[in-house]
């Protein structure tokens, strides 16, 4: 965790009956090779676990649409079980004819597909994008003025790593070579990230590129010792700052407390309530790493689920595997398991390796590291050389604020890290000149399956790809639209796509050689161009567009709807009218609150009274989040927008009621 303000070929024989043979053997060896196919296919490619949403943030609402306490939907991908679906029917069901007539610009055809969210996994699919788009997927072929033969390989949405540090010119490309389409910048980040945008915008870095609020770096505007607490009135114009950068496009806030010790709970609940209100993770470097008392890995893991407990804001555990969990995940996973049971938002990220790296003048190596983490002098390398240090070369380089790798970390925890379904990967590091690195900064993601997927079996490779792309762009899209669409290969998202031999992907980068690039990957595409072109970096693809928080507020009312002599204000948010959810319980409805699945029950006959005043306008300038919340009714299951204390639905979602409203202009009438 770094510290950064910081064929064989067939005989022939002589003769009709070695003819016959030979013929004879080809025949069962195709046979099996088609059973086997179809076996596959049955396990592999159909019916699988119906995709659900990574932990939505946010306070709850009772069941008149007022803020309840919070949590955030934890429902993790493939949590429900439904054993009607096809994914591969489901998805030849929706390519049209005018599809398949299309010339594409680029095809991928004949891959294996994977698609986490839907648990799509098949092959001998095409791929067809389009203007930086997958315009479609599907088995027939398609027509492309370029096509990219991916026969036995697995086609998969790029990587996503989510706990990187700032894209330098440098390490982006060992990104790419590791399968990374977007660099986020999540452990660490900016103070002013309207600026930090603008210069990796006019930059052109090769791969996305997102930020979050870095406190740290915030707090040294007072110039305060990383053992001091800030002042109320330093800490309130801290959460000023921070509130600043969310409008300016920051994708959440960083919190190192290991490594800033002096940071308080006093400064910490201010953020955490204001992460709540714009309905953003915090990520936090908890502030213990080892079981030595005072202060135990644990103890720093049930702080940070307090800190969701209290405010109801997400909270995502950077590197869990060596931070909070190194010596007692099972315990540290236990803790988050329940909490998340209870409905608060609690994921975590884990790095492939079980060795940490960080810089020797950090906190962590202040007066008794040895006893802290276990370890000697010796079990220290130097990264990026075979030095291992002692008493007097630890000295030197500490001074010299020098990164170390360190041989610390139990295997097991990694093993089990990956086991937990909320737990996704973040590398930790981006290459940088020098190569003062750890080994993650090049080979994290192919790690990953090629370790722990292929060679350890630790998950399913739906599951390792999975916490490489869908996971990352579910913990952070509620307000970034632009991460709506990555992490998946479907009609629509982004082409932002990786193309590796499964039984070729691996790490090569190591502690000596921490720049030296994966090897298996052989197509990395990144908004739809061809950035790693079939293992050559191509150098002059530079595509990536920032990622960003985007905040949709109320303007004006879009009109009202008439219901049995009452009128309601509709408020319009991606060009639907909405009303609040409250006037139901003025017209012979029950709605009733569940706090752990964040979904309200509408019943009808059951009348509950009000506790709000649904025909009262939202204020203009509030917030209008998803925050993942649902309404039900039957079978009916609809996303609903929170508006400061207040949740509205669709008024098309009236019609699962039986209702008739009826259009006229801005009006709405519901018609008896």
């Amino acid at each position: 965790m770094n510290s950064r303000n910081g064929g064989s070929r067939r005989k022939s024989g002589r003769g009709p009956m070695r003819a016959f043979m030979a013929l004879a053997a080809v025949l069962v060896v195709l046979f099996a090779g088609y059973l086997a196919y179809t076996l596959f296919q049955s396990d592999e490619g159909g019916a699988g676990k119906e995709p659900g949403s990574i932990a939505d943030n946010g306070k709850g609402t009772n069941s008149n649409g007022q803020a309840g306490n919070n949590k955030g939907n934890t429902n993790d991908p493939g949590d429900k079980e439904n054993g009607d679906r096809d994914p591969a029917a489901e998805l030849e069901a929706n390519v049209t004819d005018e599809e398949l007539a299309k010339e594409y610009d680029i095809v991928i055809a004949g891959g294996r597909v994977v698609n986490p969210e839907t648990k799509l996994d098949k092959e001998g699919l095409n791929v067809g994008i389009i203007d930086g788009t997958i315009g479609v997927v599907t088995s027939k072929p398609l027509k492309g003025k370029r096509t990219i033969d991916a026969t036995g390989q697995v086609v998969s949405p790029g990587f996503i790593d989510n706990l990187s540090y700032d894209p330098n010119p440098l390490g982006v490309w060992q990104k790419i070579g590791d399968g990374v389409t977007a660099n986020i910048a999540m452990h660490g980040g900016t103070s002013t990230p309207k600026q930090w945008y603008s210069y990796y915008e006019r930059n052109q870095t090769p791969v996305h590129f997102g930020a979050s609020f870095f406190y740290t770096q915030a707090r040294n505007q007072f110039k305060l010792s990383r053992y001091a607490a800030a002042s109320p009135a330093q800490s309130e114009k801290l959460v000023k700052d921070a509130e600043k950068a969310l409008n300016d496009g920051a994708l959440g806030i960083s919190i190192s407390l290991e490594y800033v010790p002096g940071i308080s709970a006093e400064e910490i609940i201010p953020l955490m309530e204001l992460a709540n209100k714009y309905n953003v993770p915090v990520y936090f470097h908890g502030r213990y790493s080892d079981m030595e008392e005072p202060g135990t890995e644990l103890e720093g893991t049930q702080e940070l689920i307090g800190y969701a407990e209290k405010t109801g804001a997400a909270v995502h555990i950077d590197h869990i595997n060596s931070t909070g969990g190194t010596f007692t995940m099972t315990e540290a996973l236990a803790m988050i398991d329940e909490a998340r049971a209870k409905g608060y938002d609690i994921t975590a990220c884990t790095y492939p390796y079980d060795y940490w790296g960080t810089y020797l003048n950090s906190a962590r190596f202040d007066e008794g590291w040895q006893e802290r983490f276990r370890i000697s002098y010796n079990d220290l390398q130097i990264a990026g050389t075979t030095e291992r240090l002692n008493k007097e070369s630890f000295s030197k380089y500490q001074k010299q604020g020098k990164l170390a790798v360190a041989y610390a970390i139990p295997p097991q925890a990694i093993v089990d890290a990956f086991k937990a379904p909320y737990v996704m990967i973040g590398s930790d590091a981006i290459l940088e000149p020098g190569f003062n690195n750890h080994p993650r900064a090049s080979g994290t993601f192919a790690r990953t399956i090629g370790l722990y997927v292929r060679e350890q079996g630790v998950m399913s490779l739906m599951d390792g790809i999975a916490k490489l792309s869908l996971l990352p762009a579910q913990r952070l899209e509620k307000q970034s639209p632009a991460l709506q669409k990555k992490g998946r290969i479907a009609k629509g998202m982004d082409a932002d796509i990786v193309v590796f031999n499964y039984e070729k992907i691996r790490d090569r980068s190591t502690v000596e050689q921490p720049d030296l690039m994966s090897a298996g990957i052989n197509y990395v595409l990144v908004a739809g161009q061809v950035a790693l072109d079939n293992g050559e970096m191509n150098k002059k693809i530079r595509l990536g567009e920032p990622l960003r928080s985007h905040f949709q507020r109320v303007s004006e009312t879009a009109g009202a709807l008439q219901w049995d002599g009452k009128s309601y204000p509709l408020v319009g948010y991606n060009k639907e009218p909405y009303v609040d959810l409250s006037a139901l319980n003025e017209h012979g409805y029950s709605v009733s609150w569940n706090d752990v699945t964040h979904t309200f029950e509408v019943a009808e006959g059951t009348q509950s009274a009000s506790e709000g005043d649904p025909s009262a306008a939202p204020a203009k300038g509030e917030l209008m989040l998803e925050r993942g919340y649902a309404v039900k009714s039957g079978d009916a299951t609809v996303k609903l927008l929170s508006i400061g204390k207040r949740a509205f639905v669709p008024v098309a979602f009236l019609e699962t009621l039986g209702l008739k409203a009826v259009n006229d202009g801005d009006t709405w009438t519901i018609e008896e």
